[in-house]
């Protein structure tokens, strides 16, 4: 891939109405719609992995711990193995019907799938199809937030003025951020105040039993909001693309690239620091479960406190510098992160990993949505962003927790995970050096 490789959409027009109090008014509307609603994608999502170790003691009863925890990272994984599939069909969908139709349906599925998960009997009671239906769920999940990512990442850019992409699409991270609060807080109260029985027997169920509850929220909240100008612009100019998948794969297939390689930092970074750090400190370096979801928490703040900030620094010295920064940050302090809560497994020493690693995630968070909805023109936004980035997840991202156990017991090293994290943000930096910077390109 040349740098010449990923050009930005050519112009198109800027409704003058956009600029009006009205158009303001309606644009914070629809930020805000789009936020609550990830919100509560992200967090019915992220909860399986932060209440790994308890799913695996009821579904997946083992006389060895880690391989529980290894049967549940499985399970985690496969949710992720449906995100291209939902990628391409719901990306699809938004590209041919609308933003907003795609989004109210990924709420939608979520719902239906956590709440389902929540109240599935052990593996004491039903036996074997205890763990199926468990699968059965988390590949519903999977489907739903491969649409979820890319259609809120379109939505929230194509509303965005020029100039202010990178802060108006950080509050998908943003709210993603808040998600991972509420999550890593939720599992620190019940671990702080049940006893391993009673979370093992019911108390696990609880987040997934609010994740339902919530769903209504933002299911309201999506209804009620407008499409974007940019996708009635490409209705009004007959401009939708009739095969999306065809054309993101093949017309713009280089941008697909970009966006893979892009993505996979981010996400490793994430699931990897935030879904297993907590696992891996209570289960192998003996920090008390409470006390490893409050640094999670901790970490969580740095991560929405930041992001936003990192989304604004982008509009104004560009996309490359800030994703390049974290990227090489990781490659520089991968190691160094778990060095340190290995030779200090203590609470503070936790919390320092975490946080530098959330801040390093922050980085990378905030501009990400803006440069990947960049590379695209409208027509093929949602499918083409939608394929790169969950591709990258899924193979990256979903797997991260496995592939961190598994490589820890192969080893017998618990530094060996950050192996996988620097080679990850090494692929990433070289793809930011092979891009075009797209910051700010006019949206056709």
């Amino acid at each position: 891939m040349s740098r010449a490789a990923i050009s930005a959409p050519a112009a198109g027009p800027v409704p003058a109405s956009e600029g009006s109090s009205d158009h303001a008014r309606i644009r914070r509307r629809a930020i805000v719609s789009c936020a609550v609603g990830n919100f509560v994608e992200l967090f019915d999502f992220l909860i399986f992995g932060l209440f790994a170790a308890q799913i695996g003691a009821t579904f997946f009863p083992a006389g060895d711990p880690v391989v529980s925890l290894l049967s549940t990272f499985a399970t985690y994984g496969v949710g992720f193995v449906m995100r291209p599939v939902g990628a391409v069909v719901i990306g699809a969908y938004g590209d041919r019907r609308g933003r907003k139709a795609a989004l109210i349906l990924t709420v939608g599925l979520m719902a239906t799938a956590t709440a389902l998960t929540g109240m599935i009997p052990s593996y004491a009671t039903i036996g074997i199809f205890a763990p199926l239906l468990l699968v059965a769920c988390r590949l519903v999940q999977g489907f739903s937030t491969g649409g979820e990512w890319g259609g809120a990442a379109a939505f929230l850019v194509e509303y965005a003025p020029p100039g202010r992409r990178g802060l108006i699409g950080s509050m998908q991270q943003f709210s993603v951020g808040l998600a991972l609060i509420a999550g890593t807080l939720m599992a620190a109260i019940l671990n702080s105040t049940l006893d391993p029985a009673a979370m093992t027997s019911w108390g696990w169920r609880i987040p997934f039993i609010c994740g339902f509850v919530l769903a209504p929220i933002g299911l309201y909240l999506r209804s009620k909001v407008s499409e974007t100008p940019a996708f009635d612009r490409a209705v009004s100019q007959a401009a939708v693309a009739s095969h999306p998948v065809r054309d993101a794969l093949t017309v713009y297939r280089k941008p697909v690239l970009a966006a893979f390689g892009l993505s996979i930092v981010g996400t490793v970074g994430n699931y990897t620091f935030n879904i297993f750090m907590p696992s891996f400190a209570s289960g192998q370096l003996g920090i008390a479960p409470g006390t490893a979801y409050y640094s999670s928490a901790v970490a969580a703040l740095v991560l929405t406190a930041f992001t936003p900030v990192m989304g604004h620094l982008s509009d104004r010295i560009g996309r490359k510098a800030v994703l390049l920064i974290s990227a090489l940050g990781y490659v520089v302090l991968g190691y160094p992160l778990f060095a340190l809560v290995v030779s200090h497994p203590t609470g503070l020493g936790l919390v320092l990993t975490q946080s530098i690693a959330a801040f390093l995630l922050a980085m990378y968070a905030g501009p990400l949505c803006a440069v990947l909805a960049e590379l695209f023109p409208t027509r093929v936004r949602f499918t083409a962003l939608s394929i790169g980035y969950s591709l990258a997840v899924t193979i990256f991202g979903g797997f991260a927790p496995f592939i961190a156990t598994f490589l820890i017991r192969e080893t017998g090293s618990p530094l060996s995970p950050s192996l996988f994290v620097v080679a990850s943000a090494l692929i990433s930096a070289v793809t930011l050096l092979l891009i075009k910077d797209p910051t700010n390109a006019p949206l056709d």
